[in-house]
């Protein structure tokens, strides 16, 4: 299971307090706007980068915005009343894996993997590092990495599948557009179990409003298991003031003691 939730859950039974960045409290960083109390100010304008553009950098955490909250999984960031137009064959297997409540035993997670996209971005904190040509995310969970390459670059043809696919990206205005491929099929597209093909395509779309805010827009291109592109936009919030810490899964023997809630 993942080992920040198991380390959490005991502490808590302990009756003990848990902070999740403990050890990079009261850190403040340089180039943060403040209010006048010495708080980071969120509501600040967005950074800009040399080339003009914003600057995502920092690091993020999920927000629970729900704006379909009687949905599951990355259904709860789609619109009001929306469903997943999953296929005959997604809807078979999403059955299968949460039909008898227990975590599913192919859940890369569970198994100390990675989650591929975007379901590892949830809701553990993500660092998003700008530099010109490339943009890195460092995931806290497991401590791996993407590259989203902004020089030009084309998407790889018939690349050896990957966990988080192959990444390129360009601006449009003040938003980034990312094209990702080549993933592997070791992976769900979220924490519920929602499936994708080799031929998944995801097309993110970053924005970021405001210094302590970033919209994230996915769509899921994968006519095997969907009846058309769909789209979930996941809020996060900026953790100002702290950095990521090291989080490691090994020797996982708990996964048939585990159950959906």
């Amino acid at each position: 299971m993942k080992l920040s939730n198991l380390v959490t859950s005991l502490f808590l039974a302990l009756g003990l307090a848990v902070t999740a960045q403990a050890q990079w409290i009261n850190l403040p960083l340089p180039g943060t706007p403040r209010t006048r109390d010495g708080k980071p100010n969120l509501s600040a304008s967005a950074p800009r980068a040399s080339d003009g553009h914003p600057d995502l950098s920092g690091i993020w955490i999920s927000s629970r915005q729900y704006t379909n909250p009687g949905g599951r999984g990355l259904e709860r960031f789609m619109p009001a009343g929306s469903k997943v137009p999953m296929l005959p064959a997604a809807e078979k297997f999403y059955a299968e894996i949460t039909g008898n409540g227990r975590y599913d035993a192919a859940d890369p997670s569970e198994r100390c993997l990675p989650d591929g996209i975007p379901n590892h971005m949830l809701p553990i904190p993500i660092k998003i590092v700008q530099t010109p040509g490339l943009i890195l995310t460092l995931f806290e969970e497991f401590f791996v990495f993407r590259q989203i390459f902004t020089d030009g670059r084309k998407l790889p043809v018939d690349p050896e599948p990957a966990w988080f696919g192959y990444s390129v990206a360009h601006w449009e205005k003040n938003t980034l557009v990312v094209e990702s491929s080549g993933f592997n099929t070791q992976t769900y597209l979220d924490g519920e179990g929602l499936p994708h093909s080799a031929d998944l395509r995801i097309t993110e779309r970053y924005r970021r409003p405001d210094f302590g805010h970033l919209l994230i827009e996915f769509t899921f291109t994968d006519p095997k298991y969907y009846e058309r592109p769909w789209t979930a936009t996941i809020p996060f919030d900026l953790m100002p003031d702290t950095e990521l810490i090291e989080h490691f899964c090994e020797n996982e023997r708990d996964l048939g003691q585990m159950y959906r809630k």
